[in-house]
């Protein structure tokens, strides 16, 4: 598989239908994002599935909790076959330590582990309504320097602290972007958003988009559209 950059979010409470938008688009121009709402309702077999369908999943359940159960939990992920996994960068450190520690074993079939540092619907606000007193790149900043630390392979960010990001902590860290809508896209709940190019041209390595492409009439167009926009 080449590296497909988009990762499509799965947002679906029915799992025909799932499925039936998996089957209008290919493997070799996506990766896919299965997260809390879809495990919830169908649980690890649904994961299996689509990797076996071909496709590179990205499962999303943000894991935060004690050491220990993070830990067994990203070895579970590693046993579906997903090709990245997340835990919230908030958990601290023995936490993160724990969980790469458990992926040792799998070698280069681990997945990525990546954390997520601030949610890309909060703002300065909201921070301060939890007792942090910073501002969100402020926040991802602290936390992806945690990360990093930590041997970690990257974070969920919002597109636009990248450059600081890849500044700061190198290539290699990988950033991976939700909030990303295709030009013209409604931003629906999320406040900070990029076109696939600026977010690209920012320093993302992969893109999260969802509505734009699952409510597509021609979700398989719009992917080419996207990725062809990224060639140029």
């Amino acid at each position: 598989m080449n590296d497909a950059k988009v990762l499509v979010a799965l947002d679906f409470d029915n799992k025909a239908q799932a499925l039936s938008f998996v089957d209008k688009i290919d493997s070799n121009d996506c990766r896919l994002k299965v997260g809390k709402e879809m495990f919830t309702y169908f649980g690890p077999e649904f994961v299996r599935e689509l990797v076996d369908k071909g496709f590179d999943v990205f499962l999303d359940l943000k894991f935060h909790d004690i050491p220990n159960t993070v830990a067994k939990a990203v070895t579970a992920a590693a046993d579906l076959g997903v090709w990245m996994v997340n835990v919230h960068a908030s958990g601290g450190r023995e936490m993160m330590l724990k969980a790469k520690e458990a992926l040792e074993a799998y070698g280069d079939k681990a997945p990525l582990l990546i954390a997520v540092t601030v949610l890309t619907s909060m703002g300065e606000e909201d921070l301060q309504g939890i007792g942090i007193d910073a501002s969100p790149e402020q926040q991802v900043m602290r936390l992806a320097g945690l990360t990093k630390d930590c041997g970690l392979d990257g974070v969920v960010c919002s597109a636009w602290e990248a450059e600081k990001l890849k500044a700061a902590f190198g290539e290699e860290f990988k950033l991976i972007t939700p909030g990303i809508r295709p030009a013209g896209a409604a931003s629906n709940d999320q406040k900070r958003i990029m076109t696939p190019e600026q977010a690209v041209a920012a320093g993302v390595d992969y893109l999260v988009v969802g509505r734009p492409i699952t409510k597509a009439a021609d979700p398989h167009q719009v992917l080419l559209d996207i990725n062809q926009s990224l060639m140029g």
